[in-house]
């Protein structure tokens, strides 16, 4: 009887995911309902959008919602529905790309670490300890401020600091997979430790970390808008909720529509990641 070599359950459930599954699962299919309306919207958005984000028009301050502007003006005319839509491209781009690199490098370090062990996983461990002593918000905004602001200090400051729930995620997985069967059958046949590591073991230890990034995205999505809100991120005019949220919190009592709509993307936007990752969760048998 062959034995095989990436017989790990959670990876076979991961590479059976598909859409059969969703009638099963209302909160994968309605948090992935969500998040394809707001990809839509970003990628439409040049030829949705009623008025152009950034163009003034000073007869049309602080108008409240109408016909014409469904989300009303801004203080400079702008109007919100549009600037709304256009900034679904900035905070998409942030979920994305402030995920995908703290997730391949912490991935790599944790597999690194947990299947060489020793001097090499103490080491890791430590500058991971260290990294956790500081609370996360801080060193992010310490390394922005040290890098100038702007969205790519953003992204180099996710990656610097957000990498080790990763690394520790896959680490704790790879050292409980490496002395399952499945691997000492490869150590057997003789294959290298980079194929091991890389083929049988790292994509069994993903699946918890899969889920964990849908969870993370609503974190990046609410660091990148304080980001913005405090002027380190995006920067104005460019339409982008947290900096929306900032340009209209000095009318939040006369125009509080200003404030309101971008707002309420964000918690639908983060929501919908979050139904995501309880049902990927759900469906894996990892909880986010």
């Amino acid at each position: 009887m062959k034995m095989s070599l990436t017989g790990n359950v959670p990876a076979q459930r991961l590479a059976t995911f598909h859409l059969r599954w969703l009638p099963r699962q209302q909160a994968l299919r309605l948090g992935m309902l969500m998040l394809l309306v707001w990809v839509l919207v970003a990628l439409l958005s040049p030829w949705i959008a009623p008025y152009d984000p950034i163009a003034q028009d000073a007869a049309a301050t602080l108008l409240p919602p109408n016909l014409a502007h469904p989300f009303g003006t801004d203080n400079f005319g702008r109007d919100i529905l549009s600037r709304v839509m256009w900034g679904a491209r900035v905070d998409l781009q942030i979920c994305l790309i402030g995920v995908i690199f703290p997730f391949t490098f912490g991935t790599l370090i944790g597999a690194f670490s947990g299947y060489l062990g020793g001097a090499v996983d103490t080491f890791l461990m430590r500058v991971i300890d260290v990294v956790l002593a500081f609370p996360f918000l801080v060193l992010m905004l310490s390394i922005i401020a040290i890098l100038g602001p702007g969205l790519g200090s953003f992204y180099i400051a996710m990656a610097m600091v957000g990498w080790v729930s990763y690394a520790r995620l896959v680490r704790s997985q790879v050292l409980t997979l490496k002395h399952r069967d499945f691997i000492l059958a490869a150590r057997s046949l003789g294959y290298s430790h980079p194929r091991i590591l890389l083929l049988h073991l790292l994509p069994n230890a993903l699946t918890s970390s899969l889920v964990f990034s849908m969870s993370d995205c609503v974190l990046v999505l609410l660091s990148g808008a304080s980001v913005s809100y405090l002027g380190l991120g995006v920067q104005p005019p460019v339409a982008e909720w947290g900096v929306m949220i900032a340009e209209g919190q000095s009318f939040i009592t006369t125009a509080w529509w200003i404030t309101t709509f971008p707002g309420l993307a964000i918690v639908v936007l983060a929501m919908s990641f979050s139904l995501l990752a309880d049902g990927l969760g759900d469906k894996l048998g990892e909880r986010p």
